[in-house]
């Protein structure tokens, strides 16, 4: 599991190796991950967007962005925390993924940035 903290806002991402399978006659790697995001600050803030890179051994890079999570877009008050899964195809068995979400802070109405700390995809037969 990998850990950060941004402006009280700590990310927790842990990742598991889900399996391989054919899409258009190409061998993908599946790999899902599990997000947690906690507000330890003293203000309620919003999730509005996220910018996901994705890398994988081969120098294949791709950019995701797009509103929410999973078609949410949480309001996370101090002390709590809020939750979810993913996942993302890789055309080979190593890769990284790292990002950012953008938030709102409802007691400033500042907009800020919150780092999605670099993780590592890897399946399980391929680790030396």
């Amino acid at each position: 599991m990998v850990q950060q903290i941004t402006k009280g806002i700590k990310i927790s991402v842990d990742t598991n190796f889900e399996g391989t399978f054919y899409k258009n006659y190409k061998l993908h790697f599946a790999f899902g991950y599990q997000v947690t995001i906690e507000n330890q600050g003293k203000d309620a803030v919003q999730l509005n967007s996220r910018k996901w890179t994705i890398y994988d051994a081969l120098n294949n890079i791709e950019e995701v962005e797009g509103e929410g999570v999973i078609g949410q877009k949480p309001v996370i008050k101090p002390g709590e925390s809020h939750t979810y899964s993913s996942g993302c195809l890789l055309t080979s068995p190593f890769g990284a993924m790292s990002g950012f979400y953008n938030m709102v802070n409802f007691a400033t109405t500042k907009n800020f940035e919150v780092a999605i700390p670099k993780f590592h995809l890897s399946a399980p037969f391929a680790i030396n």
